[in-house]
């Protein structure tokens, strides 16, 4: 209770911003399909030009880039991005054309940013949330947020039940998930904190797993454990047989195949490149990737086109193969199926927590999820602002619940968790350093409190 009480006063304020700019994350794919559908939609109109011409007309566009990627049209009214690079735009984002793919002529360009292409509107809400424009020093609030959050729920977890157990006549499983109604004033809030808590607390374990895992130190902790467990995401390589150099592409870190030996090209133009794109878009298709996809634009002469396919509502599958350009032979491939079964589920997860799992349904429940814990995190404020002294002359703040239930305990249970304390206060260090704070400041309230006393 001590620990979901400090806490909470002390992180609640970062969840907050979390959860509210969240709700507008949660919805922000949405949005740019409205705000930004002159660039993402045509009307469909006969039969699409080959892929190689609408690849051209948007270098056309943009002679002085470089030519990374294209992403042919997804659904029928949909157009096709042709990617570039431009050293003037900062990490992750590359210049897009996009191009209708009934007459090939581009519709307008813009920046897109990360894996799934958010254009500048989501990628604005995206920083929001994560950093509020604040750069690097600004993702400690996300981090904090995310590393306490599940600490939170799971003490607040605790708490609810043993208090619905202690009731006399409603301590069954479903009044965990029902306010008591009878309750007035301070004890109606506490029902509708704890049983709208109980509502959104698998949704909020899930966003709080995925929100570490982009986050900087606990972050990184997580990547190593997924390195040293085999849980990291796989790619394709992108190497052709008989490369010197294996490579991969930069979708994650799948094992090198090797194959035969063939000899290398020493030069190969982008006019060449972009005639070999109808080709290895056949070939995927052929092969099973038939999802819409990113086509990666080989840089060296020794590497092949990597065919992935795209995070998109509805698709749960990243089935990828990498495929000669010369020949159109497939040199390496890689199915979904194939993948570590963490390694599925982190990628469902980023998925969910990015709202593109399952298209706008996914979007409402993230949605809704997020106005839920803005509530729970309100009422919680307005239960310790009724916690005070009322009768006290002066400031007076909400009191902690009674110390000393960690000296009383079992020393069966005491070890125990202060053995996990320890565990997980290195393993997400936010979360150790401001449970430290938090230990400093109960001493401190405790001594003052003997000191008045004495």
């Amino acid at each position: 209770m001590r620990l979901h009480f400090y806490a909470g006063i002390f992180v609640a304020p970062f969840i907050l911003v979390a959860a509210v700019t969240g709700a507008l994350y949660a919805i922000s794919p949405t949005l740019e399909s409205i705000v930004s559908r002159d660039l993402l939609t045509v009307e469909a109109a006969g039969t699409p030009k080959p892929l190689s011409e609408q690849v051209s007309a948007a270098v056309a566009t943009q002679p002085e880039l470089t030519l990374a990627a294209v992403a042919p049209a997804a659904g029928a009214e949909d157009t096709t991005r042709v990617l570039f690079t431009d050293p003037t735009l900062g990490e992750s984002e590359r210049r897009a054309v996009f191009v209708d793919p009934y007459t090939a002529q581009p519709v307008g360009d813009s920046v897109v940013y990360g894996s799934s292409g958010a254009l500048p509107l989501r990628t604005w809400i995206d920083r929001l949330h994560r950093d509020l424009h604040l750069g690097e020093p600004g993702r400690l609030y996300s981090e904090l947020a995310a590393s306490w959050l599940w600490v939170i729920a799971l003490a607040g977890l605790v708490v609810w039940i043993r208090r619905v157990r202690g009731r006399r006549s409603r301590n069954s499983a479903r009044w965990l998930f029902a306010p008591d109604r009878s309750q007035q004033h301070r004890g109606r809030t506490m029902n509708w904190h704890g049983s709208v808590g109980m509502w959104v607390l698998p949704i909020v374990l899930l966003l709080s797993a995925t929100g570490m895992t982009w986050s900087t130190y606990a972050g990184a902790n997580i990547t190593e454990l997924r390195q040293q467990l085999s849980w990291t995401t796989p790619s394709v390589t992108t190497a052709l047989p008989g490369s010197a150099a294996p490579k991969q592409d930069s979708s994650g870190d799948h094992a090198e195949h090797h194959g035969g030996h063939a000899a290398m090209p020493t030069t190969i133009t982008p006019a060449t490149r972009i005639e070999q794109v109808d080709r290895v878009y056949a070939t995927a298709r052929a092969n099973g990737v038939t999802q819409a996809v990113e086509i990666t634009i080989p840089a060296a002469a020794d590497q092949s086109f990597a065919v992935k396919e795209r995070r998109m509502p509805g698709t749960y599958t990243v089935d990828a193969v990498a495929v000669d350009g010369a020949t159109g032979a497939v040199t390496d491939r890689l199915a979904y199926a194939d993948w570590p079964l963490m390694a599925k589920l982190t990628n469902w997860g980023i998925q969910f927590h990015m709202g593109l799992l399952f298209g706008l349904l996914n979007q409402l429940l993230l949605l809704a999820v997020a106005i839920g814990l803005i509530t729970v995190l309100l009422r919680g404020y307005l239960l310790w602002w009724r916690r005070r002294p009322t009768k006290k002359t002066g400031p007076a703040l909400g009191r902690a619940p009674r110390r000393g239930a960690l000296r009383r305990s079992s020393p069966w249970l005491a070890v125990p968790v202060v053995a996990a304390a320890l565990v997980v206060g290195w393993f997400v260090p936010l979360v150790g350093l401001s449970l430290l704070g938090f230990l400093a400041v109960d001493v401190l309230v405790g001594l003052t409190a003997k000191r008045r006393a004495a």
